[in-house]
């Protein structure tokens, strides 16, 4: 009797791996810890010393995460604030950019299907109804 329940527990095992939502879900924490990866050398290289760096020297700060105020190191929680406005801003407009493009493939496709004119099962529908009214 229990190697019977032990077998229903692998099939419900397996029904409930391989279920489309847990697979989803799976592929986005893959994809989102390679994201990760890109979208920390983009603010790391590039946004920060474009932006960041210039404006720390300008207010006189060289090491913004070393900045304390009787003993509270308040320069870190600054930097990871900092680091999470940018973070942000740059994953809202790698979100928009994607967005317009699917809302331009899609508008090429309803234009594509409009050019085809059209399917045979309408146009055998639109022959049908025409013999249909001789008769």
């Amino acid at each position: 009797m229990k190697g019977i329940q032990f077998f229903k527990m692998i099939k419900e095992l397996k029904d409930f791996l391989f279920k489309g939502n847990v697979l989803d879900l799976a592929v986005a924490v893959v994809m989102g810890a390679a994201f990760n990866a890109i979208i920390t050398s983009l603010v790391g290289d590039i946004i920060t010393p474009l932006i960041l760096n210039p404006v720390v020297k300008a207010a006189g700060v060289e090491n913004l995460s070393k900045l304390t105020w009787n003993g509270i190191t308040y320069g870190s929680f600054l930097s990871a604030v900092l680091n999470f406005l940018i973070v942000g801003t740059t994953l809202f407009f790698i979100v928009k950019a994607g967005n317009k493009a699917i809302a331009l493939n899609k508008k090429q496709e309803d234009e594509a299907a409009e050019a085809a004119g059209p399917s045979q099962e309408e146009l055998l529908t639109e022959i049908r109804d025409l013999l249909a009214k001789e008769k």
